[in-house]
């Protein structure tokens, strides 16, 4: 059997984890999708040590970077949208460290969006600056980030 023959390719996986097991191809908001997507695994990461979560998180991270530069170049695009997975390690940054309730869950995932979407400074200038897979990841981490830390200052504020 050829390579290009077997089951797990990794073309097909790259594509695949880049667009959320194929939720990317949804035809209406498939960022959203994707974010929606990572709830579970968001949740899966709760149940976990944190130390062990963050470690968890780099590694997604890490692959989020691979499949997408990976999607980009099968499909000769720069950041096609059908990629989903930088939404999917964006919302799992955005909520990791966080308790798993739904006021936490709905208001981190309102957050991740509207970042994603209005990307502000810093999180716009990344996306542009960095290139590849890296760039397609970045700007969502970055959001994620931010979100992080806006639900860290809500639960302060005693509003979460």
């Amino acid at each position: 059997m050829k390579y290009s023959q077997r089951f797990f390719h990794r073309n097909t996986v790259a594509m695949w984890l880049a667009t959320g097991g194929y939720c990317g191809f949804f035809p209406l908001a498939p960022g959203t999708i994707g974010s929606a997507v990572a709830l579970f695994p968001a949740f899966l990461l709760s149940l976990v040590p944190t130390h062990i979560g963050w470690g968890l998180l780099g590694i997604v991270c890490l692959i989020s970077v691979w499949a997408a530069d990976r999607a980009e170049t099968i499909s000769g695009c720069d950041d096609p949208g059908f990629i989903v997975i930088d939404e999917i390690a964006g919302m799992m940054v955005t909520l990791f460290g966080h308790p798993f309730t739904i006021g936490v869950v709905l208001s981190g995932f309102v957050l991740f969006r509207i970042l994603d979407v209005v990307k502000p400074f810093p999180i716009g200038f990344l996306e542009s600056k960095v290139p590849g897979g890296a760039g397609v990841v970045v700007d969502d981490v970055a959001a994620g980030i931010l979100g992080n830390g806006l639900l860290h200052l809500a639960a302060m504020c005693r509003l979460l």
